[in-house]
C-alpha cells in the first residue's frame, strides 16, 4: 500500500489512493452511480474491515433533511462522501468477472459541474465534527470535464463552476454571471483540483478519470451545521 496521506484518508484508517486502486482491480467501469457507491463501500471494507459504511444517511438542519451518499465510520474518525458518476456514451466489456456495459451519454456537462460544486458546499455543512472530514468524488469518461477550455472560447453560464485539471475552487461562484441567483454557490475552503487516471478501456470514451476533493471540519460553520 502507498504511504498514508492524512489529507486523503477515509475514516482515519484507509488511504483513498489504496481504495481507488482496489476498486479498479475488479470494477474499472460501473453501470450507475448507485453501483459505484456500493462497490466503493465494498472495496473500503476489504481494505479496512474496522470501517463501517452507511448509505443514504439523513443530515438534519435548517428545518430540512438532506441525504449523504455514504457515511464511513472508523475507530480513528469518520468521512462523509458524496459521489458523482457522469458518463458519455460507451459500450464494451470490463471487470472481473467480465461484464457488458452500455453507458448512456448524460450530456449536460454544465449541470455536472454545478452539482459537483454543490456537493463540496454540502460537505462543508455536514463536516462539523473535529474527527470528521468529507470527500466529493467524481468519476467520469467525459474528457471535457477535466480539460481546460481553449483560449478565446466564449464565456459560458457555468464559467465559475469549471472543474478542469489545475483549476482552484474558492469563494462565491455565480451561475451566468449572477443572473440566476438560485445557482449561486459559496465555498468557505480553497480547493485545488487534480484529476487522476482511473482506468483505460478501449474505444472512444474509454478513458476514465476521477476528481477527489477533501473537505475538513475547519470549513464547517456552526450557524448552518447539520446533524445526523
Amino acid at each position: 500500500m502507498a504511504p498514508m496521506d492524512p489529507m486523503r484518508t477515509i475514516a482515519g484508517h484507509a488511504s483513498l489512493d489504496d481504495v481507488m486502486a482496489e476498486l479498479c482491480r475488479h470494477r474499472p467501469v460501473f453501470h450507475s452511480e448507485a453501483d459505484l457507491q456500493h462497490s466503493f463501500a465494498k472495496a473500503l471494507w476489504e481494505l479496512a474491515p474496522d470501517v463501517r459504511s452507511r448509505l443514504e444517511v439523513p443530515q438534519r438542519g435548517l428545518g430540512k433533511t438532506e441525504y449523504l451518499d455514504l457515511q464511513c465510520l472508523g475507530p480513528g474518525g469518520r468521512t462523509a462522501i458524496e459521489f458523482k458518476y457522469f458518463t458519455r456514451g460507451w459500450t464494451g466489456e470490463a471487470g472481473t468477472p467480465v461484464e457488458d456495459f452500455i453507458l448512456k451519454a448524460h450530456g449536460a456537462t454544465d449541470l455536472a459541474r454545478l452539482h459537483f460544486v454543490r456537493d463540496i458546499a454540502r460537505l462543508e455543512r455536514f463536516c462539523r465534527r473535529p474527527d470528521q472530514n468529507g470527500l466529493a468524488l467524481m468519476l467520469t469518461n467525459e474528457a471535457s470535464l477535466w480539460t481546460q477550455p481553449g483560449r478565446g472560447r466564449r464565456r459560458t453560464r457555468d464559467h465559475d463552476f469549471r472543474i478542469h485539471h489545475g483549476r482552484e475552487l474558492a469563494g462565491t461562484l455565480r451561475w451566468a454571471e449572477g443572473t440566476y441567483e438560485p445557482n449561486t454557490c459559496s465555498l468557505r475552503g480553497v480547493y485545488p483540483l487534480k484529476w487522476e487516471t482511473y482506468s483505460e478501456q478501449g474505444g472512444a470514451g474509454g478513458e476514465f478519470r476521477y476528481l477527489a476533493v477533501f473537505v475538513d471540519s475547519s470549513t464547517s460553520g456552526a450557524d448552518d451545521a447539520t446533524g445526523e
